[in-house]
């Protein structure tokens, strides 16, 4: 393959391989020109280092690589997070977890609120920037994401406690005003597992029993004895799991238990509080 060397060349070899929204997101960030420059400046010259890189990402996103990874970062509530393969990659449909949040608690109150499966922290990290007067404690049973949590606080200047942990296993005696959980509830043996960029996703981030509900049922099952009274519980589920979750909730004696839908009305987060 012939390296290009302008971006018109990058953008023609990339044509039909990958879309074009893609190919401008990897070659503004191998070269910092935005998507306006690119356009405008199709014969501005690509350096044969830079022209390599490309080449090496173009292949790998070819081959259905995420975006996420080859760029090392996904924007999540309006801030750019680091990811890795070691970690799931942020998605639009979590930041109702905040909006969840924000709409049920005081801004400036002193809460404690956990994070389990942090992951790259985004969940973590957003609501102690959002409620800067909380305590959050982020969880994960593996080190590598937990070290991606970590960085991603510590370069957006948020206050956070990493804990490894196998859900609650390491928080004995610990209670919180806030536990909120991005868990698995994919099916394990679903063909979307086979698909697209989840098949580059850690697997233990996404499959979770023969109906996606292993995970969610055991967060609500052990929750209530890490919850203050009156402490809400939020997490997100799959597309169709809505009334399944709420009926975990209710087993388990949540009050006010309800769902909160998407922008396209998809119910994506089961929530209730403990009496």
């Amino acid at each position: 393959m012939k390296l290009p060397d302008t971006l018109g060349a990058a953008l023609t070899l990339a044509r039909g391989r990958i879309p074009a929204a893609e190919t401008r997101l990897l070659l503004g960030a191998l070269t910092g020109a935005s998507t306006a420059q690119i356009a405008a400046y199709p014969e501005r010259g690509l350096e044969p280092g830079l022209a390599l890189r490309f080449v090496d990402m173009l292949v790998r996103r070819e081959q259905g690589e995420p975006v996420a990874y080859l760029l090392g970062e996904r924007e999540f509530y309006g801030r750019s997070f680091r990811v890795s393969p070691a970690v799931l990659i942020p998605r639009p449909e979590t930041e109702l977890i905040v909006d969840t949040v924000l709409a049920r608690v005081v801004k400036d109150a002193a809460l404690r609120i956990l994070d389990l499966g942090t992951g790259s922290g985004a969940l973590a990290v957003s609501l102690a920037l959002e409620l800067p007067a909380a305590q959050v404690t982020a969880v994960d049973i593996s080190p590598a994401a937990l070290a991606v949590a970590a960085a991603n606080a510590q370069r957006l200047g948020a206050r956070l406690r990493c804990l490894e942990s196998d859900w609650f296993a390491a928080l004995q005696g610990e209670v919180f005003d806030l536990i909120v959980s991005n868990p698995p509830y994919i099916a394990a043996g679903d063909p979307h597992l086979e698909e697209g960029d989840v098949r580059f996703e850690p697997p233990g981030a996404l499959a979770s029993g023969p109906a996606g509900l292993d995970d969610l049922a055991r967060i609500a099952a052990e929750a209530p004895a890490y919850l203050n009274s009156g402490g809400w519980l939020l997490m997100e589920h799959g597309y169709d799991q809505g009334a399944a979750v709420r009926d975990l909730l209710l087993a388990r004696g949540f009050l006010d238990v309800a769902s909160a839908r998407d922008l396209a009305g998809i119910e994506r987060i089961g929530f209730g509080r403990r009496p």
